[in-house]
């Protein structure tokens, strides 16, 4: 029996589980990795322990069993350099979330390069993408530049990291799906695009190669097996979620929330602020999708635990959610690190709005659920003008577990919600490709499911939105 170890390297913590062939998940491991946040715009993570954790946790997985492939899904947009001969992490990974080049991308919209930049990637100036990170560790570490002209230096998202830790340096190489969200990747070429790598000041010698989301990555010999599927984390939810066909979408609620639209081999554009990215490239078949990113949904939740400490765990915020009617009026916007789709305001930081003498700890839970559902809403509207209309939207994700949460998501959103059973989705997605890179075909599963369907008024939910929407208008500075 075929078996696929799928290590699944996100934000908050890193996982590993184990699939046969037909896609049925055994053993899972997960431990948390910090982060290093001492300031607004600063996030970071110790990229060291990123591989020993996630090593650590494929071999529990494995738990002394042998296996047949590796798949890698991850979290987007870290960036990591380090020395090509000793291996070593020259800073710590700068994490998706921060803010550090976003006097560059003020720089870009000034001089009109912003347009350039979307045209050839689908992306829009914003310090989230790899890209800004890179020319950031570039400009403020003495004699950096000047390495990385020599090849000293190498770049990686965290796949890419994983991928040469796990060779042992034999393979710099990542896949289609991550390189699409670094901002110096031609979406349409399928190349690493010189005119960007221009403006970015990004010497072409640190970069990896780029191929298929289900080659050949190399051997592992720690772990005894090739890898075979790497995708990006939401694109891997994608693929997990069986939207395969145009049309079809999925949101991932972890500590972001990420709305992508499978478009197929067309790479549709937005006027309205969403992304173009590469869903997957899988055989000679490049998929597109696009995508709204939220940059804060569970981070909300985690920060009532960890720095208000109001409640003990997450799973105590249902409970509390329920015992409130409504919100009162509270509005919670989780700006910690800037807005995302559809707004894109670098330097909006978070605000809780509505406090009255009545306002208890209940109730900025409740805000803080609901905030993310009200993030939603302006995706599924952004993409609406953009000519793409939902009936039904498939979620996964840590905060999909939350039963108040994806009721009040169906009732916002006045949209059918379908959660799987298992909401381990970025997993299944790269145990999908990492089985089509032994050489099988893509196995579409049939998910068990849970629905729920809109049950508010319209006056109510107009109610909720407005509140919302002037909540938002409080914390925008661009």
């Amino acid at each position: 029996m075929t078996k696929i170890l799928v290590i699944d390297e996100g934000t908050s913590s890193t996982r590993a589980t184990i699939y046969n062939e037909s896609l049925e998940r055994g053993q899972f491991c997960q431990i948390e990795i910090p982060l290093l946040s001492p300031s607004p715009d600063i996030v970071e993570q110790d990229a060291n322990l990123i591989f020993t954790k996630s090593l650590e946790m494929a071999k529990a997985a494995m738990n002394g069993e042998k296996i047949d492939a590796i798949g890698i899904t991850n979290q987007r947009e870290t960036t990591i350099l380090w020395d090509r001969v000793t291996g070593e992490p020259i800073h710590n990974a700068l994490v998706w979330q921060d803010r550090r080049g976003a006097d560059f991308c003020d720089a870009l919209k000034q001089n009109g390069k912003e347009n350039l930049l979307t045209q050839k990637t689908g992306l829009l100036a914003d310090p989230y993408f790899s890209g800004f990170k890179i020319r950031w560790l570039l400009q403020n570490i003495d004699g950096l530049r000047t390495r990385a002209q020599n090849g000293e230096i190498l770049f990686g998202t965290v796949d890419c990291w994983l991928i040469w830790k796990l060779t042992g340096g034999k393979s710099h190489i990542t896949d289609f799906s991550n390189a699409s969200r670094t901002a110096i990747f031609n979406i349409h070429t399928g190349d690493w695009d010189d005119e960007l790598l221009a403006v970015f000041e990004i010497p072409r010698e640190i970069l990896p190669k780029v191929q298929a989301s289900n080659s050949d990555f190399g051997y592992c010999e720690i772990l005894g097996a090739k890898i075979t599927g790497v995708l990006g984390d939401q694109q891997a939810a994608l693929m997990g979620q069986n939207c395969i066909k145009a049309g079809e979408a999925k949101i991932t609620f972890g500590t972001g929330a990420f709305l992508m639209v499978q478009t197929e081999e067309k790479a549709q554009s937005s006027s309205n602020k969403m992304l173009t990215t590469i869903a997957s490239k899988i055989n000679d078949k490049i998929n597109y999708a696009i995508e709204g990113a939220v940059l804060n949904a569970g981070t909300a939740i985690k920060w009532l635990r960890d720095e208000l400490e109001i409640i003990d765990n997450s799973g105590d915020s249902e409970a509390i959610a329920k015992l409130l009617d409504n919100n009162n009026g509270v509005y919670f916007v989780p700006a910690f690190t800037g807005l995302g789709a559809p707004y894109w305001d670098a330097n909006a930081r978070g605000t809780i709005c509505g406090i009255g003498r009545g306002t208890n700890k209940a109730h900025i839970i409740r805000a803080a659920l609901e905030a993310s559902a009200y993030q939603t809403y302006d995706l599924l509207e952004a993409i609406k003008k953009d000519g793409i209309d939902l009936k039904i939207l498939r979620i996964d994700g840590g905060m999909s577990a939350n039963n108040f949460f994806c009721q009040f998501l169906a009732d916002i959103c006045n949209i059918k919600v379908e959660r799987p059973k298992d909401l381990e989705m970025t997993a299944m997605g790269a145990a999908h490709t990492a089985i089509t890179g032994l050489g099988n075909e893509i196995c579409v599963t049939k998910l068990a499911k849970t629905i729920f369907i809109p049950k508010m008024d319209d006056e109510s939910r107009k109610t909720n939105i407005d509140g919302w929407h002037r909540a938002i208008r409080a914390v925008l500075v661009n």
